[in-house]
């Protein structure tokens, strides 16, 4: 895989957390794929930028574990959501998906900070096992919804396989971020037209 070990290019604006996890991995599917868990600090990145777990939780002891563990989950929900897309998963990856979902999610109680406001924060040290069913969950509850399932899309853009949800009006979004992907195809087409010897490939 290639690495993009910069903490910068994970994304969290798929519109659900399981596909947050899911966009960790990226670029077409019939090419090599781009790690963007290539560390404990992007994994550390990324569950406080998905909000996994409340900002300024400790994780020092998300290590190297937790990294395989992640990107195992990563991966099954990868298939998982992309063969939904097509078609249908395999049932097997479904059983590790709920598998995954059985254990409890963290929980959570309210604290007040020092200028007196409610915060959250984690009833305990952060569970590996704890944090990956509540991905799980996510991708149980989407995908069994008929209306946020109907609003799964993948992105059109030429390097990119991104699923997200479109909430758009009239469900004509096509790209995961008109800023990212988007900007991209239209200085594509730019280019083409003031050059039409440019290939679209």
């Amino acid at each position: 895989m290639a690495s993009a070990s910069s903490a910068y290019d994970l994304r969290f604006d798929s519109g659900r957390i399981c596909l947050d996890l899911v966009a960790t991995v990226g670029g077409r599917l019939s090419e090599a794929p781009v790690e963007r868990l290539g560390g404990v600090e992007p994994l550390r990145a990324w569950l406080l930028g998905a909000g996994l777990v409340p900002g300024g939780t400790s994780l020092e002891g998300v290590d190297h574990r937790w990294l395989i563990r992640f990107r195992a989950a990563r991966d099954l929900l990868h298939r998982i959501v992309h063969n939904e897309v097509e078609g249908r998963a395999a049932a097997a990856d479904l059983e590790r998906m709920n598998a995954l979902a059985a254990t409890a999610p963290p929980a959570l109680r309210a604290v007040r900070t020092p200028d007196g406001a409610l915060a959250r924060a984690l009833a305990g040290k952060p569970d590996c096992g704890a944090l990956l069913s509540q991905i799980a969950r996510d991708a149980v509850q989407l995908l069994t919804d008929p209306v946020a399932r109907g609003q799964l899309r993948r992105c059109e853009g030429e390097t990119c396989s991104l699923v997200y949800l479109d909430t758009s009006r009239g469900r004509r979004r096509r790209w995961c971020s008109s800023e990212v992907c988007g900007n991209r195809e239209r200085v594509a087409r730019h280019r083409r037209r003031v050059n039409p010897s440019i290939s679209k490939t």
